[in-house]
């Protein structure tokens, strides 16, 4: 479980943070582009939502086969598809929150400083550092918000959720799932929920990211910088 938060958020913010510089530079250029005429800002981002994809898709396939065998995950093909289906909608939803941020924010100084109030929130709010019984009410709406939080759900329900082995955890005896759904209260029947879910965040940041190139322009503010 630990494996799977770490490597889950830590490849999520390599992506997010490499990507931000190269659509910052990007920027400039469109904004010169689209006062030319050249094309519409929703072209634009279409056309740069659209070429994420395959590239996040082959960044999955070849993680997962150097990752899946050596943690001796079960080779099924629902675990292994649920497991695919995850990771890209996560690399999916990083990505695009790197393009989203660099375009609501007048450089990419402030960018990185959104970015890393999310990835911060992400790490207390996922649901493993701290489990959603253990959040307080007043603050459990960040955790049922977080993409993270429903990242590792499907993760952990889909690999070990019908694992019935019994384990010792704090001087009980109970099963592997029985420990998932009573410590971490992940739910495998909130699977399809869950999977509908955390493919709604790519696309919600795909739009805002659309929506604030067409709305917004700091080109002005970058010139008022350099004079």
């Amino acid at each position: 479980m630990g494996y799977m938060y770490g490597t889950t958020i830590f490849i999520g913010i390599i992506n997010c943070q490499l990507m931000m510089p190269f659509v910052s530079i990007k920027r400039s250029v469109m904004y010169r582009e689209r006062f030319a005429g050249m094309y519409s800002p929703w072209a634009y981002s279409l056309a740069q939502v659209t070429i994420e994809i395959p590239y996040a898709m082959v960044q999955t396939m070849l993680f997962m086969f150097l990752a899946y065998p050596m943690i001796g995950y079960a080779w099924t093909a629902v675990k292994f598809f649920w497991f695919v289906y995850t990771m890209l909608c996560t690399l999916l939803y990083f990505l695009y929150l790197g393009m989203m941020v660099v375009f609501l924010t007048p450089n990419i100084h402030v960018a990185s400083v959104l970015a890393s109030t999310f990835y911060t929130i992400q790490n207390l709010m996922s649901g493993l550092i701290m489990p959603a019984p253990q959040i307080p009410r007043w603050w459990i709406w960040l955790y049922y918000s977080s993409p993270l939080s429903w990242t590792l759900n499907i993760l952990f329900t889909t690999q070990f959720g019908d694992v019935h082995e019994e384990i010792v955890v704090y001087g009980e005896t109970k099963s592997i799932a029985a420990f998932i759904n009573d410590y971490f209260s992940f739910r495998r029947d909130l699977l399809p929920v869950s999977a509908i879910i955390l493919a709604m965040y790519p696309a919600l940041f795909a739009i805002l990211f659309s929506v604030s190139i067409s709305k917004l322009n700091f080109q002005n503010i970058q010139l008022l910088t350099k004079i």
